[in-house]
């Protein structure tokens, strides 16, 4: 697949890839050199050990109802672009297994992938605690690994293919996956927002932890009525919430200026404050959400517009070239690519060798191979199953015939 490369505009990274190679890093790739010049353009050494790096973001901030927001600039250290680059890293090796397992026949059905959006789920998530709550739409299985979430590769891999190991035991699939203080993986487009928004009323009007809820959906599900309901709800009520459009700017496969009258999603909101942030910038997403998580525990709601992009179609069968070209794809894969911008980060700025980061990536895939050999022989979910999880408690179940029915307790 190649090495993603972080450089200011398209032009510079077609150049450098005809640059010869300078020496100073060895064994590389022509383009790195240039890539490196880009990474040290807003980057400055700060602190007695060098351990630390003030990042000055290149992309501005777009505001909506707000004077002042998140800063322009985030002090990091190696520890954190080190735990940056390793769950990015997953997501996106974890995401192609399924890419192929999908293709092998293993997994059935839709398959929405997140390739090339990772910096939103783990710049976002990152900042939050795991009390708070999360809910998304489809392209969901990156946020069940995050550090946040934390549930293990192989039980994602194992409900893509429909496994009782899984972790939702095979009944979910792709598109219906919940751990603890996660929501889904919601198939209806849209539906999860209003969910969100009552997620977030419970904990203003009934647990009363001040814990926030962060609401995920694409720029497609932005034009849905329900979509406006909540907003309504949530600021009549000014609930605990953030909710954030992943602006891929291509919904299912219509580019946005085609079906949105404005495509300045942060300004949807109207009557709480919206920013539109680089979301292929990991730490300028964790900068945001401590800022969003901040407004809403204490005034109330905010709407985030993360530009973003995916690499994949919208789903496994779209080839996601009839409504762009694989020279736009393959322009922002080299400018743009959340791992690679802290690759860099880490390299140019002495805090990680190549070899050390090629460490990572080979722990990474190993644990992706166990897990994918953990799912093919996990077994399928037994006909009892069709029994459980339907109620809290164990009770009678109708079925279109007597002889379908469940009378209860024949699995205790």
């Amino acid at each position: 697949r190649g090495v993603f490369v972080l450089v200011p505009i398209g032009m510079f990274a077609r150049l450098a890839s005809r640059l010869p190679s300078l020496g100073a890093r060895g064994p590389t790739t022509t383009a790195l050199p240039q890539a490196s010049l880009a990474s040290r353009s807003y980057v400055k050494k700060k602190g007695a050990l060098g351990n630390e790096l003030n990042v000055e973001f290149q992309k501005e901030y777009k505001f909506h109802l707000l004077e002042d927001g998140p800063s322009m600039n985030r002090v990091t250290n190696k520890e954190e672009l080190l735990g940056f680059f390793r769950e990015m890293t997953l997501m996106r090796r974890m995401e192609i297994a399924a890419d192929v397992a999908y293709k092998q026949r293993k997994i059935r059905g839709f398959l929405h992938l997140y390739n090339g959006q990772e910096a939103v789920a783990s710049g976002l998530e990152s900042q939050m605690s795991t009390e708070d709550h999360a809910i998304t739409a489809y392209r969901c299985h990156a946020f069940l690994i995050s550090r946040r979430t934390g549930v293990p590769v192989k039980e994602v891999l194992a409900e893509l293919q429909g496994r009782s190991t899984g972790v939702s035991q095979g009944k979910g699939g792709s598109m219906h996956m919940y751990a603890r203080r996660f929501y889904g993986g919601n198939g209806i487009v849209g539906a999860q927002i209003p969910i969100g928004a009552g997620l977030a009323f419970t904990e203003k009007y009934v647990t009363k932890t001040n814990n926030v809820t962060f609401a995920y959906m694409g720029d497609g599900a932005a034009n849905q009525g329900q979509v406006y309901e909540a907003y309504n709800l949530a600021a009549v009520h000014k609930l605990p919430i953030v909710f954030i459009v992943e602006n891929n700017k291509y919904a299912m496969g219509t580019p946005i200026d085609r079906a949105s009258a404005t495509q300045e999603f942060y300004t949807r909101g109207n009557y709480f404050p919206g920013i539109q942030f680089d979301g292929m910038n990991v730490l300028q997403a964790a900068e945001v959400s401590s800022f969003a998580i901040n407004h809403a525990k204490t005034q109330g709601p905010i709407l985030l517009e993360a530009m973003t992009y995916r690499y994949k179609g919208h789903s496994m069968s779209d080839p996601g070239l009839t409504y762009r070209t694989r020279d736009e794809v393959d322009g922002v894969r080299s400018t743009s690519d959340p791992i690679s911008k802290i690759h860099f980060l880490l390299v140019d700025n002495g805090l990680a060798t190549e070899e050390e980061l090629k460490a990572i990536t080979d722990s990474v895939k190993a644990e992706v191979k166990e897990a994918q050999a953990f799912a093919d022989a996990s077994p399928e979910p037994v006909p009892a199953d069709l029994y459980t999880h339907v109620y809290a408690e164990d009770m009678p179940l109708r079925g279109p015939e007597l002889g379908t029915s469940y009378k209860g307790g024949y699995l205790s």
